[in-house]
């Protein structure tokens, strides 16, 4: 049995409401969408903006399209309200812990102190509260949030929480991007559903899922699976978020017409950049521009992750090989789920062209805006880490973490040149917290620097047998983390401490 038809097995379809939200032109969606069994409409994540705000992490249950699951969400939506911010603004968020386990929250990508950065040892038990306090002192991107709890990462991220943070600024206003409901953030995710769907994640013991990650068989969307979106003829803003715990995507649409680049971890690019394919690792994100105003109406396309292979991946856990016929745990209510291995094709999100009146989009200015350049001096100071995994541990330059070590201390306000090495036969994306760095080259493997790797990151896959650069300053002080974002990885102790000292 086939993906398509196993998920269409599983469910049938559900109406319009709790569902996405748009005008009345878009609800055309809902007789066009039963068309296709076992797809489901795509949800518009709920908006929050100002700087004083509550989220309340607690255990919901919530709609998935395919049926009703228990998950972990904040304000209890699924995925986290998208939180939009303006740059220079003051910021101050209180996290209520409403689960059954501590958690903490990590504001991925943004320089803010450390007492806000969310680091595992601030973790609060349940009935706890946590206040973040931080100047929104960032360029204008797509940011997010998620858990950063120590061993718990992995499970509460897949199990629902996390989200979209959006800088804004009076910066892009010239640029007349598509805004509105023409600007859609979509949170792509895979899931590992059995006949009875559930978001139940397992202890992560030894073996196969604490080596690779935990890969799913489901395409997830804003929450829901195997999903459908409307569009009028037009050019979108998607911002593209993967907020998987290991898979890695390999961006395309199914038409053939170029995903246009605008935007990385970090903000907008100085131009935009038409490619056919991007790649996005867990926690990169893309900002992308994507044209339907000459489609049919009623056309169909897709926008998948292709498939690929990685070179050098660990023998008999290959992405193209080992997982053909893999299979995964019991699931509740019974049914053991196929797994997609690493690579494999994957259907992220049908878009349906309606019938509209095309819409031309004004021209695409050649210069989006200006990224300062990295001053590397001569007598930088660099460090090595290197990331290997073998005989079931994950390790930084042959070491675990441990919650209070110091592995590295850092001079506040300095560049350095950073190295990321992967020893291992597995993909790591290499996070670093306390804001952005420049990709500044790489040895082995791709052997160069991706196109979507040339503005502001804050995550960089380094795959087996790569070398990655890059040049890291830091503004605040104190003790923060590096770590892979495969989330398994993460857990099983790929991170690493480093302190920044006045």
């Amino acid at each position: 049995m086939d993906r398509r038809t196993f998920c269409a097995s599983m469910g049938t379809w559900l109406g319009t409401g709790a569902l996405f939200s748009a005008p009345d032109g878009l609800r055309a969606i809902a007789a066009l969408a039963p068309q296709v069994p076992g797809r489901f409409q795509l949800r518009r994540i709920p908006d929050v903006a100002g700087g004083r705000l509550t989220l309340t992490a607690r255990p919901t249950l919530a709609d998935v399209g395919l049926g009703m699951v228990d998950a972990f969400t904040l304000n209890g939506s699924l995925p986290s309200p998208t939180i939009r911010l303006r740059e220079g603004q003051s910021a101050r968020i209180d996290l209520i812990n409403e689960l059954p386990e501590p958690t903490i929250l990590h504001w991925h990508g943004l320089a803010v102190p450390e007492a806000a950065d969310g680091h595992p040892r601030l973790a609060i038990p349940p009935a706890a509260t946590y206040r973040y306090e931080f100047a929104v002192d960032q360029r204008p991107g797509t940011y997010w949030y998620h858990p950063h709890t120590h061993m718990l990462t992995a499970a509460q991220t897949y199990r629902g929480m996390g989200g979209f943070l959006i800088v804004e600024s009076d910066e892009e206003a010239p640029l007349d991007l598509p805004s509105g409901q023409h600007e859609i953030p979509l949170l792509l995710q895979d899931k590992r559903l059995s006949s009875t769907p559930s978001l139940e994640y397992p202890r992560m013991g030894m073996g196969r899922d604490m080596m690779l990650g935990y890969l799913g068989n489901t395409a997830f969307a804003n929450g829901v699976a195997n999903p459908t979106l409307a569009v009028e003829r037009t050019r979108y803003r998607l911002r593209l978020l993967n907020g998987s715990t290991a898979r890695i995507f390999d961006l395309a649409l199914s038409n053939g017409e170029p995903l246009v680049l605008i935007g990385t971890d970090g903000g907008l690019l100085e131009a935009p950049t038409p490619l056919e394919r991007i790649t996005l690792a867990p926690a990169e994100r893309v900002d992308v521009l994507a044209d339907f105003s000459t489609s049919a109406p009623g056309e169909r396309i897709l926008l998948r992750s292709v498939p690929f292979e990685i070179p050098g991946m660990m023998m008999g856990m290959d992405g193209m090989g080992m997982g053909r016929g893999m299979r995964g745990r019991m699931g509740r209510g019974g049914g053991v789920a196929p797994v997609l291995p690493q690579g494999a094709a994957i259907d992220l999100l049908e878009v349906v062209v309606m019938d509209t009146e095309a819409a031309t989009a004004p021209p695409l200015p050649s210069r989006l805006t200006t990224i300062p350049p990295v001053d590397v001096s001569a007598g930088a100071r660099r460090r090595s880490f290197r990331f290997d995994s073998m005989m079931m541990r994950h390790t930084i330059n042959g070491r675990s973490f441990a919650l209070d070590r110091v592995d590295e201390r850092v001079p506040l306000g300095e560049t350095e040149v950073w190295t990321f090495s992967n020893a291992s036969g597995l993909p790591h994306p290499v996070h670093v917290h306390g804001g952005q760095f420049q990709v500044l080259s790489r040895t082995g493997g791709r052997a160069r620097r991706m196109p979507w790797e040339t503005g502001l990151k804050d995550t960089v896959l380094v795959l087996p047998g790569e070398s990655v650069d890059v040049a890291v300053r830091f503004v605040f002080p104190g003790l923060f983390l590096m770590h892979c974002h495969n989330l398994e990885h993460e857990d099983g102790a790929m991170m690493s401490n480093f302190e920044v000292v006045d």
